[in-house]
């Protein structure tokens, strides 16, 4: 995500004191009501409604073009158009509602795949086909070595493949989280395209990590937030974790093999070879480790947002050649976003899943009670439900949380009172403020009187719809 985007303000939250919002239109009641289908059937539902709206409202042609802002009272869209990591929210929404069908039709209620799966197989289709109007290619000078990417800028152009990515204009983060849904994308439809796709993009996040030496030879690691930067971000670290870890499940038992650059004792860049199963595995521990040693918040419990950096970017020459030097970090800084601590979650569930490891085990679970303590605020907003930050861009952050409790469930059992939380907050905004087939973004508060002021993000939209897809999973799973 660009640093424009991070400084814009989400519209229509009815925190405004200025700007009241509605009362409820089913009074303050404390407990939702159970729907008469299966909790999981309703959760798959809603989230079918909310992704059909949406695409409706947003989109625009053939193409794709996704409009940033809808208003659900006056029917007016936003002129500007959605970033990329915008756009990837509706790939998310997609995904899990794919997912949550094929949960259900495998514990034997077959009804929603049957009506819907055909349809959002050509969505999901299209959506990563037109992905093509953000991507663009330039030549990048890493750590290793100096290579042609064709990679996803922040904004979209007006052809395919014709986009800006120099300098600012990609970041990391956004190609893993394109990453983690291509990966998604793949596990729900077996089309190999969308595994090579986030194979390639992996490739390119994997050259951004700082594999210069210390000064006691170790690797300083860490992914600044794009190559145009010399801090490393939190959100440009965690997010790789859990995607890693699944690439190198996929490849387990598998004689697959990766070549890369490492750099030895002499400054000289060498290449290697490794098990693809192995590699993944192993860059996935790096990325965990580096993040938990540089970026956690022993006495917050959570993490912090990025690691701040001494100086423009810094080149060296070695043996004739060009390289990227590391740049000295200045130290933790920012502020606690809980997307952050969220993809430290889904890695520390990912990695002790696959690994056995106690270590990641225990991290998980004193994770899983430290974020919920710090981000969560019982009755703040409404007597008996949890309410979680809304400014900037929150709604989706928390979005990452609840994925992160979600993947931590099977081996953390506490994590069913954090996702209770959320699914308390969507069935209270959903039976009460629905309209037009949209949730505000205040779940417990409702829109704001002035109806010109219910512009509403695309991907908070996109993103309730994801919450509810994977709660319905998770319902289907924990029975």
């Amino acid at each position: 995500m660009a640093v424009s985007l991070l400084m814009c303000a989400s519209a229509c939250s009815s925190d405004d004191p200025k700007d009241s919002p509605d009362e409820p239109q089913g009074g303050n009641k404390p407990n939702v009501e159970t729907p008469t289908a299966s909790v999981a059937e309703s959760n798959t539902q809603r989230a079918i409604t909310i992704i059909n709206a949406a695409v409706e409202n947003y989109f625009d042609g053939q193409s794709m073009k996704m409009s940033r802002k809808f208003n659900p009272f006056t029917g007016n869209k936003s002129s500007e158009i959605g970033s990329v990591w915008m756009y990837t929210s509706s790939i998310e929404a997609v995904n899990a509602a794919m997912t949550a069908m094929k949960d259900l039709k495998d514990s034997g209620k077959p009804e929603l795949y049957n009506t819907n799966w055909e349809s959002y197989k050509t969505l999901l289709e299209k959506l990563i086909d037109n992905l093509d109007y953000y991507a663009g290619t330039f030549t990048l000078t890493s750590y290793t070595g100096t290579d042609s990417w064709t990679v996803y800028a922040v904004n979209r152009a007006e052809g395919k493949g014709t986009a800006d990515v120099t300098g600012v204009l990609n970041v990391y983060d956004d190609q893993e989280w394109l990453v983690r849904e291509l990966i998604e994308s793949y596990r729900v439809t077996g089309n190999s395209k969308y595994l090579e796709k986030a194979e390639y993009l992996t490739s390119y996040v994997l050259d951004g990590w700082d594999r210069t030496l210390d000064n006691e030879g170790n690797e300083n690691g860490g992914i600044t937030w794009g190559p145009g930067y010399t801090t490393k971000h939190s959100c440009s670290n965690g997010p790789m974790i859990s995607p890693l870890v699944w690439l190198s499940d996929i490849y387990k038992g598998k004689s697959d093999v990766v070549a890369y650059k490492i750099i030895d004792a002499d400054k000289k860049r060498v290449d290697v070879t490794a098990n693809k199963s192995d590699y993944y595995l192993e860059m996935a521990k790096k990325v965990y480790d580096w993040q938990k040693r540089k970026l956690y918040n022993a006495d917050k419990g959570v993490y912090w947002d990025m690691l701040g950096a001494d100086g423009d970017i810094a080149y060296e020459t070695i043996d004739g050649v060009r390289y990227r030097a590391n740049n000295r970090d200045t130290g933790a800084t920012g502020n606690f976003y809980s997307y952050n601590t969220g993809t430290m979650v889904s890695g520390a569930a990912a990695l002790a899943e696959s690994t056995g490891e106690t270590a990641y085990l225990e991290d998980l679970k004193s994770l899983t009670a430290s974020s919920f303590r710090h981000f969560a605020q019982l009755g703040t907003s409404l007597a008996g439900y949890y309410s979680f930050e809304l400014s900037g861009f929150s709604p989706w952050f928390n979005g990452v949380l609840m994925r992160g409790y979600a993947e931590a469930y099977g081996q953390c059992a506490d994590a069913a009172d954090c996702l209770k939380a959320f699914q308390d907050n969507l069935d209270y905004g959903y039976s009460n403020f629905l309209e037009n087939d949209m949730l505000p973004v205040n779940l417990l508060a409702g829109w704001s009187r002035d109806r010109s002021k219910c512009d509403t993000e695309a991907m908070f939209t996109f993103c309730y719809a994801a919450e509810y897809a994977v709660l319905a999973s998770y319902e289907v799973k924990k029975k």
